[in-house]
């Protein structure tokens, strides 16, 4: 009996041992997977032992591209190109093609962050300028800073640490001004131009660099207030250039000496105007872009979007004829507007005529349900029949058919909302109807530039139901006529005292002639020409009034000018006015009630 318990007692104690062991040896075995892991990761984050594969499965803060170098290739004769294996070249001559035999292109390598050697640098830092950065008084002395052509530094790193961090430099852009501006998120232009040989008028180019991933970019929704109120501002004209650009029958002349640079003055007005009207949404209704003068139209571009994301106010654009006149196509200006915070532009369908065909709805302020839609069309550039209808085009059959059946297929949901639902209608070029006569209130200064064909969408916004639709094109015309009756029912209004004819729409403020006297050129021109009697189906037909010095003025002290129309949903109301650049810039100019409870008005 005891022999069985000594025996039961042994095993006991060589089973307590053998679990200790067991302990032991697994602390240890744990302990030195660490010590090997945490050496991998020592020698891997700065020689990148690891293969590609397992980098695949760590953590980036930016997966994609890295900027390893940047160069820039100048050529008289030669080839501008480096390696295309080796390097991508930006597509923008630093000279925009104003040198005579000379081409100079900025030049990245860029590798997956996968890819990576050993011996590889990713780009950290760009500065631009005359002196190593590690010399000025503020900098670290111990960074090293790598020159290359252009006046252009580099900071370089090969550490894991700082490969992966999200201040690595992952895309770089050239843009063109010394009022360039850069409204992209992640993005940082450099206050510095490029250092290449130009003469003292040229239009210097700037890096612009991003860091990290692309920002993603979330759509904004446009929504009433909570006092029922919605404003839109209506911007059109802008006649933006690449650089300064130069103003044309700038008012009064001898403002500011005579100097005037036609952008910075442009913008200086239209963002005075968004402090004091804070709107909700702006529509941007053509012509943003003076094609012949911005050989960067993306710098001209970016100009005008900085003002509204920097408020962070919504923004939509349809183009007029100009805008595609520079360096890029309709189609590649949306794709740069897409990728802006608070743009709602968008290409529309592919299956219609045009660029820029879409709506944007206004939902309500506590509901999803639309209160307002805006239809934005198309009104294309110059007429595809010059012979048979001389000026410009008009809008296509298969526009306003997707016009109708988009504005039907709404209607359903449309109807859900509480209130009185409203629409509107924007386009560049004017229609036919705008000619006729009727009620206007505002100015008509000159000739209306619509088209020789009438394809009828005048009569499409009437038939559903479309109150108001706002165009611009001619600058010096700002006025909203009431159309009513039949098609062809109004007699064309003929030259008189208050309609002044038309210089050439490319003259100079030397060869700008009128006829209407200066002291009638300020005040509101109301026409009570009475239309024949007819279907009472009205809609106002109005202008916005040209805003940029870098289209033509003229006409007798024309001042730009915006146009506001301000929605109230508990009213069913649409208010309209005007605010001028120069003079009295805070009243409300020719202030009217062109809806009201739903239903067009003649207004107040």
């Amino acid at each position: 009996m005891t022999r069985r318990i000594v025996g039961r007692t042994d095993f006991a104690s060589r089973r307590r041992l053998l679990t200790h062991s067991q302990v032991r040896s697994s602390v240890q075995l744990g302990l030195l997977v660490s010590v090997i892991f945490f050496l991998i990761y020592l020698l891997d984050s700065r020689y990148r032992v690891l293969p590609s594969s397992i980098h695949s499965h760590l953590p980036s803060h930016h997966p994609g591209l890295v900027i390893t170098d940047i160069a820039v290739k100048s050529c008289s004769i030669s080839s501008c190109k480096l390696d295309p294996n080796q390097w991508h070249r930006i597509e923008k001559d630093l000279y925009l093609k104003s040198a005579w035999i000379t081409e100079a292109y900025v030049h990245v390598q860029r590798k997956q962050e996968n890819d990576l050697k050993p011996e590889d640098k990713v780009v950290m830092d760009v500065k631009v300028g005359r002196l190593d950065p590690s010399t000025l008084e503020t900098a670290d002395k111990a960074e090293k800073w790598e020159k290359r052509d252009g006046g252009i530094w580099l900071k370089r790193s090969s550490k894991r640490h700082d490969t992966d961090s999200k201040n690595a430099v992952t895309a770089v852009d050239v843009l063109f001004g010394a009022d360039a501006v850069e409204p992209r998120p992640g993005w940082e232009i450099k206050d510095q131009p490029l250092l290449i040989d130009n003469d003292k008028d040229a239009i210097e180019a700037r890096l612009t660099i991003r860091r990290g991933a692309p920002a993603k970019i979330d759509k904004a929704v446009p929504r009433v207030r909570k006092d029922g109120k919605f404003k839109i501002m209506q911007v059109s004209d802008l006649h933006l250039s690449t650089g300064l650009g130069k103003c044309r029958e700038a008012e009064p002349p001898e403002l500011n000496g005579g100097n005037c640079d036609a952008d910075p003055r442009t913008l200086e007005f239209v963002g005075h105007q968004l402090d004091l009207e804070k709107p909700d949404l702006i529509v941007l209704s053509g012509d943003q872009v003076n094609g012949k003068t911005a050989p960067d139209a993306q710098s001209a571009i970016f100009k005008f979007a900085e003002l509204f994301i920097s408020r962070k106010i919504p923004f939509a654009c349809i183009f007029g004829n100009h805008d595609d006149e520079g360096s890029i196509t309709r189609a590649a200006t949306v794709d740069i507007l897409s990728t802006l915070p608070y743009s709602l532009t968008e290409h529309g369908p592919n299956t219609i005529p045009g660029v820029g065909n879409y709506y944007v709805e206004v939902h309500a302020h506590s509901t999803q349900h639309a209160a307002l839609t805006l239809y934005l069309l198309d009104t294309h550039s110059y007429s595809p029949d010059e012979k048979k209808y001389k000026g410009y085009d008009w809008l296509k059959p298969e526009q306003i058919k997707w016009f109708k059946e988009t504005a039907t297929y709404l209607k359903a949901d449309n109807a859900k909302y509480s209130h009185i639902h409203l629409d509107m209608a924007f386009i560049h070029i004017p229609l036919p109807e705008y000619r006729n006569g009727g009620l206007f209130v505002g100015e008509r200064r000159e000739r209306v530039t619509a088209p020789g064909y009438n394809s009828g969408f005048r009569d499409a916004l009437v038939e559903m139901n479309i109150p108001v639709v706002s165009c611009g094109h001619d600058h010096v015309n700002d006025y909203c006529l009431l159309s009513e009756g039949k098609p062809g029912a109004q007699p064309e209004l003929k030259a008189r005292q208050d309609i002044i004819s038309e210089p050439s729409r490319s003259s100079t403020a030397d060869t700008n002639t009128v006829s209407k006297p200066a002291a009638q050129a300020s005040s509101p021109t109301i026409s009570t020409d009475k239309p024949r009697p007819g279907k009472n189906d009205k809609i106002w037909l109005c202008y916005a009034g040209g805003s940029g010095f870098g289209g033509y003025g003229g006409y007798n002290g024309y001042h730009r000018r915006i146009r506001v129309f301000e929605y109230d949903a508990n009213e069913g109301r649409i208010t309209t006015w005007k605010k001028l650049e120069y003079g009295d810039t805070i009243k409300k100019l020719d202030e009217q009630i062109i809806v009201d409870r739903g239903k067009v008005v003649a207004g107040d």
